[in-house]
């Protein structure tokens, strides 16, 4: 397969495989350059062994056109609500210790 110029591709879960069998694809992005055999990388996230058959369903391609933007260093950056917060500062409760 040939990724069309201006796109990328990236591998996701099939939901069924992960809610099935508690496996998760580790990553996958492909470019328009490469033109080689597609490899899924599986990652087993439960304590039970897990078989692989030929012809399952175990992800998806999607492919999406890629924006190119202009990249400038700038000495300030805009102020938001969330600011420099990283993971889990949307959307969550916090613990309580």
């Amino acid at each position: 397969m040939e990724i069309p110029k201006g796109h990328v591709g990236l591998i996701r879960d099939r939901v069924g495989i992960v809610s099935k069998m508690n496996v998760h694809i580790a990553a996958g992005t492909f470019d328009p350059g490469y033109t080689g055999e597609i490899s899924v990388v599986l990652v087993n996230l439960g304590d039970e062994k897990v078989q692989i058959e030929e012809g399952m369903r175990i992800a998806q391609m999607i492919i999406i056109p890629v924006v190119k933007v202009k990249i400038q260093e700038v000495k300030k950056l805009s102020k938001t609500k969330r600011g420099d917060r990283s993971f889990g500062s949307t959307g969550m409760k916090e613990f309580k210790k």
